[in-house]
Parts: structure tokens; sequence; C-alpha cells
């Protein structure tokens, strides 16, 4: 497989097999992630990656549902256009591959719930950088996750990065064992994706070429 087939290949999993992947496949994504580029090569990013009864507990405590206060806010408040509808549009076609309509609140707010059940992946990689760093860091920490999510689906495996576990900071502090100074930025869902399930049967639009890229100085 090559870079642009993982490229096309990668999508986010919702729904997994119990299927557990192995401790050297998954030490071999991390490994290999490791080349992954960062700014002064200040290599910002700790991974924390559970599974079995450590995964369970943090589950379970996150489970209680105690409201924390975020590490941040995902999206900026009064989201303008175009990437308000983009989110929207995301939204209504993830609940319309489970049949939910949108007056269904119940049936919405259990599927967010599932955001905090890994949607039933058997590993979860926590991505933790010191607080103290600043956006160009954060932006190295995406790339770093981008390259494991690739890595992922060479192995066969298939991930979803979680913006949403930035609302559990300190179920997160305790069940990791992390110091005031360290920051979990994001949380990804790894295993293998369970095929047949709807939520995984639809991909993201895009935007098209020209809308996002400018090209100059290019001969024809």
């Amino acid at each position: 497989m090559n870079v642009a087939e993982a490229v096309a290949k990668r999508f986010s999993a919702r729904a997994f097999l119990e299927r557990v992947p192995d401790e050297a496949v998954v030490r071999r994504i991390l490994e290999r992630a490791l080349r992954a580029p960062s700014g002064g090569n200040l290599q910002p990013w700790r991974v924390h990656a559970l599974t079995g009864a450590p995964l369970q507990a943090l589950l379970a405590e996150a489970a209680q549902g105690r409201i924390e206060t975020p590490e941040y806010h995902v999206y900026p408040e009064n989201l303008w256009e175009p990437f308000r509808s983009r989110r929207f549009q995301n939204g209504e076609d993830l609940y319309a591959s489970l049949g939910v309509a949108r007056a269904d609140k119940a049936g919405r707010l259990a599927q967010f719930v599932k955001n905090f059940q890994l949607f039933g992946a058997p590993v979860a990689l926590f991505f933790s950088l010191d607080r103290r760093l600043g956006p160009p860091q954060w932006s190295d920490m995406g790339m770093f996750m981008q390259t494991v999510m690739l890595l992922a689906v060479e192995e066969g495996l298939d991930a979803c990065a979680q913006e949403a576990w930035s609302r559990f900071p300190q179920t997160l502090r305790r069940q990791l064992g992390l110091g005031d100074e360290e920051m979990v930025f994001a949380g990804m869902a790894l295993g293998y994706a369970d095929a047949e399930h709807p939520i995984n049967q639809w991909r993201t639009p895009r935007a098209d070429f020209e809308s996002i890229v400018t090209l100059k100085g290019f001969s024809s």
C-alpha cells in the first residue's frame, strides 16, 4: 500500500469489532510515527496506549458523567461559513446513516455518548503535551496523529481521532497519571472497524480543489 492509497482509505471509524490488535502492531505503528515532523524537532507529543483492564477503568470513570471544565473548545462559538455548513452536514450525514431523525434528541445523545465508549474500539490512544506549549506545537501534534492514522491503515487497522476527550481532563489526568503541566490534546479509538455497521458505510465529502488551492507560476 502506498501513501496515496492509505490517505484515500482512511476514514473515521465509529463502530469496531472486539478483536484486539497485537501489541507488536500497535508498537510498530507508534514507533514509525515518531518520524513525524515538528518545528525545531521539539517532538512535543506523548502517547498513552490502553487496552484491557486499564482501558475499562478509564471508560467506567468517564461513564459516571461528571461535569468537568474542558481543556479547550473544539470549535469557535458562532461558527461562520463555510465551516458552519460543513459541520452541520457532517452531523446530518452521520445520524442519517443510523436512521436517527433530527428531532430524535435521545437518539442523537446516545450516539454522542459512544464517543466516550471509544465506539467499542479495544485500544485507546491518548495524545498529550506540555500545556505551556503553543499553537505551533498543537499543529505538530496533528501531524503526528495523522501519521499514526495512516500507519494504522497500512497495518489493516482503522481509527477515529477524538477531540471530544477534551471534556474529561480530570478523569484523564487521574487515569493516565498525568502531572498538572500535561494536558491531553485528543484521544483516538483504534482497532478493526466493523465493515458491516451502517455508520461506517458513508464518507465525508471534500470541498473542490479550486476552492481550496491556488496555483501560481506553474506551466500548464
